[in-house]
């Protein structure tokens, strides 16, 4: 199957960068995909999934966490402020921490609830007006401010331009993050992944490449 296929590419691209395959999760993108094409990625043993969308992640783990243990949910789609709350209760991780008043929220919502998801903050490598993310002058103040409010962010996030070489952007991510003290890496998408394994990516956010594509 194509997950198997995935596993494999994975498991290559960081041998050949000289690196534990074991460093580097696949987080399965099964955002808009329909729940027939999401089974067998459970059966065979996948629980590490990324959804855009808090509403479509809640309707649909709702009713499958429950049947497969051990399933981590990844929000890594634009997460409005008012969709925080649902978001800290169902999600492992968050790749897409881009602005200050989303972080003042979840450090409220942390100080209620006594715990948060893993946290990445987004940054817009290609200062790309139409894509969100922290513009990378603004990341370390920002990473700072995140500190300061007790967040545990652990890593950097990106999505290179789509007509650009990722790797540039990898290495920029990258330089940023150790900058920072930061270890995660969410990099790396159907077409580029093994670029970014080869540049340290600890997270990679494959999606139609093991599910196809959305209708």
């Amino acid at each position: 199957m194509s997950l198997d296929r995935i596993r494999s590419s994975i498991d290559s691209a960081a041998s050949a960068a000289g690196r534990d395959p074991g460093e580097v999760t696949l987080v399965a993108v099964s955002k808009m995909q329909p729940e027939d094409r999401v089974l067998p990625v459970l059966e065979a043993g996948h629980r590490v999934f990324g959804e855009n969308r808090v509403q479509e992640a809640q309707t649909r783990w709702g009713s499958l966490a429950p049947r497969f243990p051990g399933v981590e949910l990844h929000v890594i789609g634009p997460l409005q402020t008012n969709k925080a709350r649902a978001a800290v209760e169902i999600a492992h991780a968050i790749h897409s921490l881009d602005r200050p008043r989303l972080a003042e929220t979840l450090a409220r919502l942390a100080q209620e609830r006594g715990a948060c998801p893993e946290l990445y903050v987004q940054v817009n490598t290609g200062a790309e007006s139409q894509k969100a993310g922290v513009l990378p002058d603004e990341a370390d103040r920002f990473v700072a401010r995140c500190h300061e409010l007790d967040l545990p962010v652990v890593g950097l996030m990106c999505i290179p331009p789509a007509e650009e070489e990722p790797g540039l952007h990898f290495d920029m991510l990258r330089e940023m993050a150790a900058r920072n003290g930061l270890a995660g890496l969410s990099m790396g998408m159907s077409g580029d992944f093994e670029a970014a394994i080869a540049r340290g990516a600890t997270h990679v956010r494959v999606g139609s490449a093991i599910f196809g594509a959305r209708d």
